[in-house]
């Protein structure tokens, strides 16, 4: 896999900085010339008064002390338009980037490089979608990107290259015929795209179980891959009959070298837009005013994303000056750069947040390939040809590389590689990825494997947020909850009625036959999908008795929801620990006690693991180790010395029981809730065959063994990286969260690292964990995912909520918000959503007047 920012490691860059600091100015190019001269040719201007061509009046912009812009505004058309522009002012290099991926033209940026990545985007066809998308759209609907996209360009015709940003003076060396293009709608729906294949469900552990079955047996795999528990919440308690769906994981008729080549082009866009992980979702709850002690809901979120530089989100208010039908835009929260409107937040009567469903909209299909001729492939006994359409992938010097992409009636063939660009899918082709080595029952060969995904079948949630903008009640919300397709999100609401309620919205698909948990064969109709669950048989709950909603990525259905959403859930450590502390609460609930819940990082591991341990006759030399464990709370706080001992042991804990067990090496455990739940069903049985050591003959090791090994590994660890003073292994230094910019943060070059990545920040919290800061077992502790923003709505007094997201406003590094947001969101602190007019105006550091 090519890292994004690796593409600047090439002979080119590396030879003209070497260049540029043999000279003798390098140091100073990098470190003053960039920072000071550069830099602040790209910050917004954010007051006085800008003329601009396409406006109906005068728009006003406020910009409060943390840089939130809110826009007031008289027409629907200037409230859109001048969103497009302050994106534009302020993130217009992220722009550029997240419409390069969502098209496949990363190569135009950042050279050939990037070719494999693009054939890959280019097969999934997003922006043929988007396309489609478009023609379907309403003139009301194309009209907000109409606006959105007019209010960009007018931006862009007064400002290019490093008045836009300052990562065109770096991209100028690698890439010196680049031009920016205009914006166009197309760009903003490609996004959605984007982050669907980012909250994408259960594709890897698809490809992971049929692997797994090769070398293990179906019970084994079972194990694996639990059911979710029964002590854990699920998130609607009260809806449908019918019976529940546990699948069998029989063996996969499937070949291990053709999943490899899927993973591996799943992989390519995991530097763009983050890994997947099963942790990867969000928290979200509301509590009804009984609870509360304002008497009226609060409602919080924090969703959870890869972690990059600047944030993903941009936070925004949009207010028309007076409210009507033809102006009904009163709304504020986080948007996504490069897309109009608000995607959470709060309008005047409503609130809402997202957490990931999960659901399992990815099937994939095993198609028989034609051995005499390679164009066709198998349809019910009959031979059919592939859909095929050319692509050129343009390089930034200028060449070209041209791909035929294959698709079959469930959707493009994906197990393709991508090396040799040319004559990929041919079986003739000495590059062509061999079908041998199966696991199951025998096929025909040649054969390849194709993606069926609701998110390539046109439809754009943004439509949906634009109704949640305008919705003023349970009713309008649901309306427009019915227009989310994809990526299908939990829908938390609360009101100023006092209402709360939860909607989950998505394209699921109704299985023919299978559960989708395992690759199936495609050459018949056996495993097709029928339909969609209809709307109207979703999970939805409306003012439960409980007197709150808890939603994080846990099991939405309770037994007996006759419809099949998926096995793959979050497993409920953290929804368990949520419903526990809002039960537990020693007084009415508060804006203070939700902000000490975000903050809450009790690691249930502890709970189970921790008495099991102090249990152990462990050497002298780990004894002042263990003993930092007899009064842990189990909470992995940033200054935490036990949390990191017992997290050293944990990823330990983890490899020294699976490794010797798994197929190969990307298969190791990488921790989350599943790996949690596994090893609590595992601890009821000190020796269940999975703690055998498979590599030593004459011992069958237990879980005593191996935990005592464990242990040792990891304070061995602990005094490598740390010295052999305890009061130096805190969590929060083991743990740290780096923002590194997701195009040239990762460069191998620290002088242009440094222009744009800001850390370490030392963090607590973990997988599994309320404050869900996520860390890999195979590759080490550093947080790669994580609480992507925080927000508490109060629905008493709007004026009163709070939030924070994780670097700054600003995409323009040395600007000062372009990382003020850092410290406050890793101490888990907040400032002012404003809401009242009067409010952010004299919180306003900036007033900046666009006018016709």
């Amino acid at each position: 896999m090519k890292k994004a920012g690796r593409i600047l490691a090439s002979v080119l860059i590396v030879i003209l900085v070497l260049a540029i600091i043999a000279a003798g100015g390098g140091f100073y190019y990098f470190k003053s010339y960039l920072p000071k001269t550069v830099a602040p040719k790209s910050f917004p201007q954010i007051d006085g008064e800008i003329k601009v061509d396409g406006l109906d009046g005068p728009v006003d912009i406020y910009r409060d002390s943390m840089g939130i812009p809110n826009i007031y505004a008289t027409t629907s058309h200037d409230i859109f338009f001048a969103q497009g522009y302050v994106h534009a002012q302020e993130r217009f290099w992220q722009m550029d980037a997240w419409r390069h991926i969502g098209s496949g033209r990363l190569s135009e940026m950042f050279g050939s490089g990037q070719a494999e990545t693009d054939a890959f985007l280019r097969t999934l066809g997003w922006r043929q979608t988007a396309e489609a998308e478009w023609e379907g759209l309403s003139l009301e609907t194309r009209a907000i990107l109409q606006d959105y996209t007019d209010g960009v360009n007018a931006y862009l015709k007064d400002h290019s290259d490093t008045a836009l940003s300052l990562e065109y003076a770096v991209l100028g060396l690698l890439s010196p015929k680049y031009e920016i293009e205009a914006w166009t709608p197309i760009h903003s729906l490609t996004w959605g795209k984007a982050m669907a294949w980012d909250l994408r469900g259960n594709m890897g552990e698809e490809i992971e179980r049929a692997v797994m079955l090769k070398t293990l047996t179906p019970e084994q795999v079972a194990q694996l891959f639990p059911a979710y528990p029964d002590d854990h919440p699920v998130i609607a308690n009260k809806i449908g009959e019918g019976p529940t769906m546990t699948p069998a994981f029989n063996n996969s008729q499937v070949n291990v070298e053709a999943l490899h080549a899927v993973e591996q082009n799943v992989k390519l866009l995991d530097s763009f837009l983050g890994p997947w992980n099963d942790g990867i979702g969000s928290n979200s709850w509301a509590v009804s005013g009984k609870l509360t002690d304002t008497g009226m809901p609060l409602l919080a979120n924090d969703p959870h994303l890869g972690i990059q530089m600047p944030s993903i989100w941009f936070q925004i208010g949009l207010h028309c000056v007076e409210k009507s039908a033809d102006c009904p835009f009163e709304v504020a929260g986080f948007s996504f750069a490069g897309v109009p409107g608000v995607v959470i937040g709060h309008n005047d009567k409503i609130a809402w947040g997202f957490t990931n469903v999960g659901p399992d909209v990815m099937d994939l299909y095993i198609e028989k390939v034609n051995p005499e001729n390679p164009n066709q492939y198998e349809v019910n006994g009959k031979w059919v040809d592939f859909e095929t359409r050319d692509e050129i992938i343009k390089m930034a010097n200028g060449d070209t590389i041209e791909i035929t992409v294959r698709s079959t009636r469930h959707g493009p063939v994906i197990s393709d590689t991508y090396g040799p660009l040319k004559d990929q899918g041919d079986p003739k082709d000495a590059e062509f990825v061999p079908f041998k080595d199966r696991s199951g029952v025998e096929v025909p060969e040649p054969y390849v494997i194709a993606l069926a995904w609701t998110a390539l079948t046109p439809s754009t949630p943004f439509e949906a947020i634009w109704g949640f903008d305008q919705a003023q009640n349970w009713e309008e919300f649901r309306e427009a909850a019915s227009n989310f397709h994809v990526p299908a999100q939990n829908l938390l609401y609360a009101d100023v009625e006092g209402n709360i309620g939860y909607q989950m919205p998505g394209d699921i698909p109704i299985r023919s036959k299978g559960d989708g948990t395992v690759p199936v064969p495609g050459w018949t109709d056996e495993y097709e999908w029928k339909g969609m669950i209809p709307f109207e048989e979703l999970p939805y709950t409306f003012n439960p008795q409980e007197g709150y909603i808890v939603t994080a990525n846990n099991q939405v259905q309770p037994d007996g929801y006759p419809h099949f959403i998926t096995y793959d859930w979050d497993y409920g450590f953290r929804a368990d620990r949520i419903v526990n502390m809002i039960q537990s609460a020693p007084n009415k609930i508060d804006i203070a006690y939700i902000q000490k819940m975000h903050g809450d990082a009790y690691d249930a591991n502890g709970a189970v693991f921790v008495p099991l341990l102090l249990d152990l006759e462990l050497d002298s030399d780990l004894q002042p180790a263990l003993d930092t464990l007899k009064n842990w709370d189990y909470q992995a706080q940033s200054d935490s010395t036990s949390a990191a001992i017992f997290n050293a042991f944990w990823r330990h804990f983890l490899q020294n029981t699976f490794n010797d067990d798994m197929p190969e090496e990307r298969y190791y455990p990488d921790g989350g809730s599943r790996w949690n739940e596994v090893m609590r069903n595992m601890a009821k049985d000190s020796k269940d065959p999975f703690w055998d050591d498979k590599a030593t003959t004459d011992v069958i090791e237990t879980m005593e063994f191996v935990m005592k090994k464990s242990f040792a590994d990891g304070v061995a660890e602990l005094k490598d990286t740390y010295g052999k003073d305890m009061s130096k292994w805190t969590w929060g230094d083991m743990h740290a969260a780096t923002f590194r910019n997701s195009t040239l943060g990762e460069s191998g070059i620290f002088l242009i690292e440094d222009l744009f990545n800001r850390g370490p920040f030392p963090v607590g919290g973990g997988e599994a964990i309320v404050n869900a800061t996520g860390w890999s077992v195979k590759d080490g502790y550093e947080t790669n995912w994580l609480p992507s923003m925080r927000q508490i709505i109060d629905l008493k007094n709007l004026n009163n909520s709070v939030t924070v997201h994780t670097t700054g406003e600003s995409g323009h590094a040395y600007h000062k918000h372009y990382d003020d947001m850092a410290p406050l969101w890793a101490g888990i602190q907040y400032y002012p959503m404003w809401w009242d007019q009067d409010s952010i105006i004299e919180d306003a550091e900036g007033h900046l007047k666009l006018v016709p």
